[in-house]
This record gives C-alpha cells, structure tokens and sequence, in this order.
C-alpha cells in the first residue's frame, strides 16, 4: 500500500461479523445478518439444499459463508431477503448468467463476490428496487452484464457501495431510474474508494437523490464520468478524473419531475478532486434555487484524503474481489 494513504475498514477481517454495521456513509447502519446464524454454501448449483439461492430465501437473519470457490450460474434472478450477509471472504465465488434483487428488503450486506457475464431483458449484476434500505455493497467485481452493473432505483435509500472494481460495462451505476418517480427523493448514496476502469457511463447517473462520492478513481470514460438529472445532488470529494478521448467529467441532463411544470437538471459540488491529464471537470454553478447537501448534515465520520497518484494507485490494486481469508468467528 502506498504510504501514507489511509483506507477505511483495516478493522473488518479481524473477525467474522466484525464488518455489521461498519460501512461509511449512508449505509452505515446496514447489519446485514449479524444476529443470525452461519448458512454455509456447499453447493454451486443454483437451487437446492446448500446452495446461495436457499440460504437468500430463508427469511431469518442469516450470515452466509462459502465452502466452495466457482462459479454459480444462476438461471432466474436471485431474490435476496432481509438480513443477509453474503460474505465471499475465503473462497473466490463468481456470479454468472443473472443477477442478486434486493426487493423491498432491508439490511443487506455484499462481500467479496464477482460478477460477470449476465445476460437477458432488465438483467443487472445487483438491481436494488423498490423501497429497499440499509444496503451495503463492498469490495465486489463487477463487469459485463446486459443491463447495469448496480441499479438502485424506485425509492430505495440508505446505500453504500465501497471498494468496488467495475470494468468491461456500459451502463455501470443508475441512481434513479425515471423521472415519473418523484418519491425517489427520498434516496441516499455513498459510493467510496471504488475503481471505475474504463466503463463507458453512469459513474454513476442520477436522479433526484442524494449523493456522496469520495475517493474513487474514474479513468478512460465512453461518455462521461458523472452525470446530474432531474433535482439530484451530487458531492463529489476527493475523486480522480483521468480522461482518456472524452474529456469532460461531469455531465448535466435536463427533464422535468412528473410534479412538475419545469423542466430541470441536477447539482453537483466538487471539492478537492482531481482532474488528470488534460480531463475538464464541466462543472456548472449550482443554480440559484438550490440547495446543495453537505455529507456532515447526515453523518459526521468518514474516511477521506487528499486525492493524489498514490491514492490511484491503492484503488487499482486494492478494489473489488480480494484474496484473503475468511476471519475467525461463529
């Protein structure tokens, strides 16, 4: 790890459910299946006794745990209940053919997994919809799916996504899906330390919500990096903005909320990001109507330095699917 460059969670592999309730930002009270008891995965079938499928459904909390490495092809979507904890730590678990739905749930964690290769009609890697909460996402790798990477959409709230890698994808995160969905105010979302590798969009795009980016690094964007809609609101802190042939980081889109008569766009607050290499942040002063969120007016602790090369590089290496071992613990 470079020096001096501090990254948040050191703490959470020192035991197994070391990692409830410590996510950074909105999600930080996500408690995923802390106080259930260990389902272990013996299978990679997609149904069945053993399998991740069964342990997703059963509706107590549940932490679940893998004692097996490969690939799960899942052949329909996989819903995913309350108080679950997925953690992939100690084996290395590869998603395929469909994708996770978090559908009216709350308290959800999702640990160390890769995702790849989804294919069909409105198939994400995680799609997080409707009215869904508490939700954490982190060190995952996602790539190569028919539709988004991660979609939270339809009035869910209180997510973060952290130490992510995201690469090979078009469509990579949509933080409200329509502007016909005027309750999407409601949404909250902190994406952190994540490694947007030359995916094309949507780093992420959003509608109406809240949202927090801080120490992320974006290179080599199709389109843009980050995009503002319809009222959403958007501070970004801290980020790298490497360009590679599409130069402008920020991008603005108008529409106007079903509620409304106006046609709008959204906000986005930069402080202390980095613009690499010839990389034109596009930002536009906020309108004078609105009123831009500060991250402190919702939680007081999170992890942030300065962006520079070194922290470039600890998010190259030290982002999404990690080998390391499963903590100690029942």
């Amino acid at each position: 790890m470079a020096k001096g460059v501090s990254v948040p969670y050191s703490h959470v592999d020192c035991s197994l459910r070391a990692l409830a309730g410590q996510a950074e930002g909105f999600g930080h009270f996500t408690v995923g299946g802390h106080h259930g008891a260990i389902f272990h995965v013996t299978t990679l079938s997609d149904d069945g006794p053993g399998s991740l499928r069964i342990g997703c459904r059963k509706k107590e909390p549940l932490w679940i745990v893998f004692e097996v490495s490969g690939t799960i092809e899942l052949r329909s979507h996989l819903s995913v209940s309350s108080y679950k904890t997925i953690d992939g730590r100690g084996q290395r678990i590869k998603l395929t053919g469909m994708g996770l739905r978090l559908k009216e749930c709350e308290h959800v964690i999702i640990c160390n997994l890769e995702f790849e290769g989804g294919r069909g009609h409105d198939v994400d890697a995680i799609q997080i919809k409707p009215n869904s909460k508490h939700i954490w996402i982190d060190r995952c790798s996602l790539k190569d799916y028919a539709d988004g990477l991660i979609d939270i959409t339809k009035e869910s709230t209180n997510v973060t996504i952290s130490r992510c890698h995201f690469s090979n994808h078009d469509k990579t995160i949509l933080i409200g899906g329509d502007a016909s969905n005027c309750g999407d105010r409601c949404m909250r979302v902190t994406i952190h330390h994540c490694f947007f590798d030359g995916t094309r969009q949507r780093h992420p795009r959003v509608r109406f919500a809240k949202v927090h980016l801080y120490n992320n690094y974006t290179r080599d964007w199709g389109i843009y990096a980050v995009c503002a809609s319809v009222e959403s609101q958007i501070y970004s802190q801290c980020n790298i903005y490497e360009a590679g042939q599409k130069k402008v980081a920020f991008k603005y889109l108008t529409e106007k909320a079903a509620d409304k008569e106006e046609e709008c766009t959204g906000c986005i607050i930069s402080e202390g990001d980095l613009f690499m290499d010839g990389t034109k942040s596009g930002l536009l002063e906020p309108a004078a109507t609105s009123s831009p969120f500060h991250p402190n007016e919702n939680y007081q602790i999170w992890t942030v330095v300065p962006a520079t090369n070194e922290l470039k590089h600890v998010l190259q290496h030290c982002t999404g699917w990690q080998d390391v071992p499963r903590p100690p613990g029942p």
